[in-house]
């Protein structure tokens, strides 16, 4: 029987061609309720499609505390293995995060692939990676997340393969202890800092330019945006993590310039390995002097995805910068709660009342635009350059004289 825990014994370039079957699970804890959770597999099932799955069937259990061998009880572990033999599934993926113990104990169970949250973003990582920095944050990140799993990953190496979750820094033999990943660790480390003092280099010589950063929630139309305003070609597509790597444009708004950066989304439960080893590339927006919060309206969480954001910002020390709150994709939003029938007036006294709420709520400019459709973009131009001067004012005003 081949084995199924090689990481990348031949290495794949993409995600896999043919799609895997997938079953998704959760746990309603105590605290939680049913609707909060079925939300969470809704975004999980978007990551395992963006990875190449294909999801069959959600389970859910209500526990109050994860079950400590199985996670999710003996007897829901016993209802998901026949449904997984009779549909003949390929993997299963829970929403949180498993311990070595319970990853084994139901690999026995279920005898399939075990994969949960965290590896299942960080196999998209290992996918979308292209530069030298973004590929060496996303190894750094699987050898951390490996290395406390290490005794779960060597007892059934009898059974490995590849395919979601497997793709990684490269294959390991059985031999592979403890100490040989930490030695991996710290080589990564000092690569990372090289690149680091690199790019601190090249952030230097942006002198006297104010700099806005793009952030918020995976998937909310930030690189779309981004390639409105500054007039490039950034990649976007309606996947998750479509962006790594921080893409850095000059923008000139009635002949004031500034820096325009696109950052790598947020997400809830986003790994602690993955927002330490991607802190080097967030200094754009450590470093901002602006940051352009862009928020999927039309997404029925957005306020969750909101303080999602939010609280990352305040991990990173970012969080008092000046900020815009974008909210985007109004063209959708008015599709999805407004009846086609609704006077234009009243249309415009709703969203006015909306945006009294949200400002108030959040105390920054608020505007809502359609990145797709180009709505309100002039509308954006112009309060981005009432912000944009005024940090001038404060930053550079001998700046502000020459616009």
């Amino acid at each position: 029987m081949s084995n199924q825990w090689t990481v990348s014994k031949i290495k794949q370039k993409g995600l896999s061609k043919d799609p895997e079957s997938a079953v998704l699970v959760g746990i309603v804890k105590k605290g939680q309720s049913r609707e909060e959770v079925e939300e969470y597999l809704d975004e999980l099932e978007f990551l395992a499609r963006t990875a190449g799955a294909n999801c069959v069937k959600t389970f859910i259990q209500h526990l109050e505390h994860p079950h400590p061998r199985t996670f999710i009880g003996p007897g829901k572990a016993d209802e998901i293995a026949a449904y997984i033999e009779k549909d003949e599934v390929d993997l299963a993926i829970f929403d949180d995060d498993l311990t070595a113990k319970q990853t084994s104990i139901l690999e026995e169970i279920f005898k399939r692939k075990i994969i949960d949250r965290s590896s299942l973003i960080l196999d998209i990582f290992a996918a979308r990676a292209k530069t030298a920095q973004s590929k060496t944050q996303v190894e750094l990140a699987q050898m951390q997340y490996l290395l406390p799993r290490l005794r779960g990953l060597w007892t059934h190496l009898e059974r490995q393969r590849g395919g979601i979750g497997m793709r990684g820094p490269g294959e390991m033999e059985i031999e592979t202890d403890r100490r040989i990943v930490r030695d991996k660790i710290a080589t990564l480390k000092k690569r990372l800092e090289k690149i680091d003092k690199q790019n601190r280099t090249q952030r230097h010589n942006r002198v006297d330019m104010i700099r806005v950063a793009l952030v918020g929630y995976t998937n909310v139309g930030k690189s779309t945006l981004m390639n409105l305003l500054s007039k490039s070609e950034v990649f976007a597509e309606n996947k998750l993590f479509a962006t790594l790597d921080t893409t850095v444009r000059k923008v000139v708004f009635n002949r004031m310039p500034f820096l325009l950066s696109d950052t790598v989304g947020f997400i809830r439960k986003l790994p602690h390995h993955l927002i330490e080893s991607f802190k080097s590339t967030l200094d754009e927006t450590r470093e901002s002097d602006i940051l352009m919060h862009v928020i999927d309206i039309s997404h029925p969480q957005y306020e969750d995805h909101i303080d999602t954001v939010n609280e990352t910002l305040l991990s990173l020390g970012v969080e008092d910068k000046p900020q815009i709150l974008v909210f985007n994709k109004i063209d959708k939003y008015r599709d999805l709660y407004f009846d086609q029938y609704l006077e234009t007036e009243v249309r415009d006294q709703i969203m006015d009342k909306l945006k009294d709420k949200l400002s108030n709520k959040f105390n920054h400019p608020v505007i809502f635009i359609s990145a797709l459709q180009k709505e309100n973009i002039d509308k954006l131009r112009l309060l981005m350059s009432e912000v944009i001067e005024k940090q001038y004012k404060i930053r550079y005003p001998y700046k502000v004289k020459s616009f």
